[in-house]
């Protein structure tokens, strides 16, 4: 068996295998913190109970709107820039760097404003956002992941960055044990952010570089800033697609509400992992041949859009079928209520997969305005489906907003622009699971030409 393995791997291209052991650390990495953040996170819950669970997860939603933005969609840009111009590493991570730190003071502060405004007279829910607002001031040592991910070099950040989540789960666990207040784990939440960036900058130093040698630069700034503004408010407006439906929840019907959806929410997007680590291993190696071959450039795009789209039918089938079952385990009957969000809210996932698939095309097209106004036309869908069927249907009403915008806003608006229709013509080949059914068809006609012959 191990000769086999050993023939497979000498076969396969360095770049190839690069590809493969990057995205095995992501997969670990991610796996991990799915399996840690399932169970210390349904142990939470279920200390914390429908309401005060509701309540710290309306916080986040809110909180998250406003780090969307703050994190300028820099991302992919960052990764794309520092792959093209390696020399100007330092130049590129300095500037994101400081563009980052800056939006991120820029969101606490107008979180905090707006929450005051929203909720004048409730101080636990505005000391929750101020809390979690405040450490996601660290997410601007994030620049170093993207780094490692120009470079396939996840494993090097993916250690140290468990060590983290590893260390504050355990502090979740003692706060269940102790039976602390709700403020504490907003104050662990937050903690999670500096210890991933601690962790960042002792994989950076450990590699050899050093934080002092980044320097900031006005001209990259403003290239950064000009091919990013579009994917900041497509960001944003993914977020208020994704989120603004617990706030809604929130405002509507109440932090319980919340709480329920919440724990849908969360088992349903337990698994998004998966074609994020896939579409950040592959990003570089398609980069790099888009323009020595068009041609296998858009073939990889369809041969990842084509594998997501079966992956993401299977998961959304199994976790349908098993919906309830899911959330009685986990959970517990005082969430029952929440298994036919999730029986909805999973199909997302599908829209989900090929829209991360889709952006990464537009950024290496530089055509981030149109995944801005694909996003936008969603965006609005939601939040017009979301005020009608919020007040008949509740969460269920809000599970099949955020699945109808997803679908729009990931697909259906990519017909809508001449130059996105030829991905969109390549997004419904991997829907409609072309190849699978062509590659199907085949094997089927030679079963039959054989039995023909018997």
């Amino acid at each position: 068996m191990i000769n086999k393995l050993t023939a497979v791997t000498q076969r396969l291209s360095p770049n190839l295998l690069k590809i493969v052991g990057n995205t095995a650390w992501l997969f670990a990495d991610r796996i991990l913190r799915m399996a840690i953040g399932l169970v210390v996170g349904v142990w939470v819950a279920r200390y914390l109970g429908p309401d005060q669970f509701g309540l710290f997860n309306y916080a986040l939603a809110f909180t998250l709107i406003f780090d969307t933005v703050a994190n300028l969609g820099l991302d992919s840009i960052v990764i794309r820039d520092i792959v093209n111009q390696p020399s100007s590493k330092d130049e590129i991570l300095g500037t994101a760097f400081i563009l980052k730190a800056v939006a991120q003071v820029v969101a606490l502060i107008s979180a905090i404003a707006l929450i005051v405004l929203l909720r004048p007279h409730d101080t636990i829910t505005q000391w929750l956002v101020g809390i979690v607002a405040g450490g996601m001031i660290f997410e601007s040592f994030y620049v170093i992941d993207f780094w490692f991910q120009s470079q396939v070099q996840s494993k090097h950040a993916v250690l140290f960055k468990n060590l983290g989540l590893i260390f504050i789960s355990c502090g979740r666990v003692l706060l269940i044990q102790i039976q602390a207040p709700l403020i504490l784990f907003a104050w662990a939440y937050s903690s999670e952010f500096l210890l991933t960036a601690l962790g960042l900058v002792a994989a950076y130093r450990i590699q050899g570089y050093v934080l002092k040698a980044w320097r900031f630069s006005w001209r990259c700034a403003t290239q950064l800033l000009r091919d990013s503004w579009t994917l900041i408010l497509s960001s944003f407006v993914i977020m208020i697609f994704m989120r603004m439906d617990q706030v809604m929840l929130g405002q509507m019907l109440g932090d319980q509400a919340v709480g329920i959806y919440s724990a849908a929410v969360k088992i349903s997007e337990l698994w998004y992992f998966v074609p994020t680590a896939i579409t950040s291993s592959v990003f570089p190696s398609i980069l790099k041949v888009k323009q020595e071959n068009p041609r296998l450039y858009y073939e990889r795009f369809q041969k990842v859009l084509d594998f997501l789209s079966i992956l993401s039918y299977a998961v959304a089938i199994g976790v349908t079928l098993l919906s309830n079952q899911i959330v009685n385990l986990l959970y517990g009957e005082r969430y029952q209520e929440a298994g036919l969000i999730l029986s909805i809210h999973i199909w997302t996932g599908v829209f989900v997969s090929s829209g991360l698939v889709r952006s990464l095309w537009t950024t290496a097209e530089n055509l981030m305005h149109l995944a801005f106004l694909a996003t936008a036309i969603g965006a609005i869908v939601n939040l017009v489906l979301n005020y009608f069927l919020i007040k008949t249907y509740g969460g269920v009403g809000s599970a099949i907003s955020t699945l109808v915008a997803q679908c729009v806003a990931s697909y259906l608006a990519g017909a809508f622009f001449f130059k996105s229709r030829r991905f969109f013509i390549k997004q419904t080949k991997a829907l409609i699971l072309e190849s699978y059914l062509n590659t199907g068809l085949i094997y089927i006609k030679k079963i039959l030409k054989n039995t023909i012959k018997k």
